[in-house]
């Protein structure tokens, strides 16, 4: 008994060894994935052809305009030098384009406020501005207003371009409307005044964007559980105490995301400027950027130039959307750490 067991011992001992080498094993082989066909499949199709896409209409675009941006191609023939930043420091010295650029960033850090915070008026009067007693509803034929209100969005900006500069016309409605209610405007040209040109563009941008961020806020706040805006009612909270506390931070996604795509349409801008004023208003008030780059493109024929001009309005629409999701984030931690 004693000599089987004795010599069963070394036996027993490899097995325990061997097992144990087995045992490490497992893991390493069972996180090795093996190189399938449709492993390999699902990797071209979803990663692969979206990758190579991007690269091809996005990445490659940008590398090609940035070297045009540094020859004096004229946009009509093959031959072109290398001139290095050479257009560069031409934009930068050039006071028509430097004013087309504090244009456009004026368009940026107003036209996305203005139209933000009446978006968020009129959203919160349509969901919950309605009696404070009850359910929580909008204000009385509300669903009226939201169609009204979205109107001027369904209609093409050439067109709400085109239509307004004919009411800021001397003799056109806006004057018109002024007279009959005893303001004698004197036929006044709101477009071709430089002290009001760029606040009459303004305005219209304005109008023809907040019916559908009011909608965009609408659908927001519809998304808040019914239930929290109850128990703030329960609570004693008013209507502006609903809207600063509750409405507001769950939110803020939805106002980021509406002030970097209003931000990006500002500094674009192009076709509202081209209706309303296709020179550029009076003393440049009104131009800007992309309207500038069309005129040197294609009316004095400096494509690296009006190339270089799109690479500036690039960088300043990237940073401009880094800047506003910078902000939202700090504010977004202040608040946070506040309530901790």
């Amino acid at each position: 008994m004693s000599n089987s067991t004795v010599s069963g011992g070394p036996a027993l001992a490899t097995a325990a060894v061997t097992a144990a080498q087995t045992g490490r094993r497992k893991p390493s082989r069972l996180g090795r994935r093996k190189l399938t066909f449709d492993f390999v499949s699902f990797l071209v199709v979803f990663l692969g052809v979206p990758l190579a896409i991007f690269l091809i209409f996005v990445i490659s675009p940008f590398v090609q305009a940035l070297y045009y941006g540094m020859t004096n191609w004229t946009g009509f023939s093959p031959n072109m030098q290398f001139t290095g930043i050479q257009n560069f420091v031409t934009l930068f010295n050039d006071p028509i384009f430097m004013r087309a650029m504090m244009n456009n960033i004026v368009l940026a850090l107003i036209v996305p406020l203005i139209t933000i915070v009446i978006a968020l008026i009129f959203a919160s009067m349509i969901t919950v501005g309605g009696p404070s007693h009850g359910q929580v509803r909008g204000l009385k034929g509300s669903t009226f207003y939201r169609v009204i209100s979205f109107f001027p969005y369904v209609i093409p900006a050439i067109v709400i371009a085109i239509l307004w500069n004919m009411i800021y016309a001397p003799t056109g409605l806006f004057n018109g409307v002024l007279g009959l209610i005893g303001l004698d405007t004197n036929q006044f040209s709101w477009l071709g005044d430089e002290r009001t040109a760029m606040g009459a563009t303004i305005f219209v941008i304005v109008w023809s964007m907040v019916g559908f961020y009011m909608i965009l806020f609408i659908a927001a706040i519809k998304g808040i559980p019914a239930e929290t805006l109850e128990a703030a009612r329960i609570d004693g909270a008013g209507r502006w105490r609903t809207v600063r506390s509750i409405l507001l931070p769950q939110m803020r996604d939805n106002v980021q995301t509406a002030y970097i795509y209003l931000g990006i349409m500002a500094l674009d801008a192009f076709v509202y400027m081209a209706g309303l004023n296709s020179t550029g208003g009076p003393g440049n008030s009104t131009l800007v950027m992309s309207q500038y780059l069309f005129r040197t493109a294609f009316e004095k024929g400096q494509f690296g130039l009006a190339t270089a001009m799109g690479i500036v309005l690039a960088v300043i629409t990237l940073l401009f959307a880094a800047l506003i999701i910078g902000l939202f984030r700090l504010f977004a931690g202040r608040d946070e750490g506040g309530r901790s």
